[in-house]
């Protein structure tokens, strides 16, 4: 799952993991890369840099890499190795700087060894008519930069996925796209 924030990810990924549960698969779910970033010392939000990226990339890998070996049949991904890319982008774009080429390419590559690994790609949109939680205090415009770079970055290096919007019919087809998948897959 990638996009910007307060867009419905967690929830739509707690919706699809109950469902899971509830047919009796094993189901791990990774996430709060970015809460556990600024919890050791690292930027998030407008003001990332490249080491805070590099860290979400590389504890993002490690995550899904420990659920897998401790044996859940599904893994949901809460920010796929690419969300950290967009997020860096758009705080460089947000601040105003040039984003350095060699860098990007670098941490590009590092989040580009995931995608073979995700069966399927959830990418949420921004829909500013709907409310931000009122506990968090997002800039409005970096939110949008994010939704831009998201959206921009998948399909410039033309990765497959489905966009999910916030209206119930696009909820819905995801998680039951979600549930297909996976039911398909455990039962293999």
């Amino acid at each position: 799952m990638l996009g910007t924030h307060s867009t419905g990810k967690t929830t739509l990924f707690k919706r699809i993991e109950m469902e899971l549960r509830a047919q009796g698969v094993t189901v791990a779910r990774t996430g709060r890369l970015a809460k556990r970033a600024a919890a050791v010392g690292l930027s998030k939000m407008q003001h990332h840099t490249s080491q805070s990226t590099e860290w979400i990339i590389t504890q993002g890998i490690a995550d899904e890499v420990a659920a897998v070996a401790q044996g859940a049949e599904v893994v949901l991904i809460d920010r796929a190795a690419h969300d950290a890319i967009a997020y860096f982008h758009a705080a460089l774009e947000y601040r105003g700087e040039a984003p350095p080429r060699l860098e990007c390419e670098r941490l590009l590559t590092l989040a580009s060894t995931q995608l073979p690994k995700y069966d399927l790609l959830f990418a949420t949109v921004l829909d500013e008519r709907v409310p931000v939680d009122s506990g968090h205090d997002y800039d409005a415009r970096y939110r949008r930069l994010v939704d831009q770079h998201v959206h921009r970055l998948l399909a410039d290096d033309d990765i497959p996925h489905q966009r999910v919007a916030s209206d119930p019919d696009s909820q819905a087809y995801a998680i039951e796209q979600a549930l297909e998948f996976c039911l398909k897959e455990a039962a293999v």
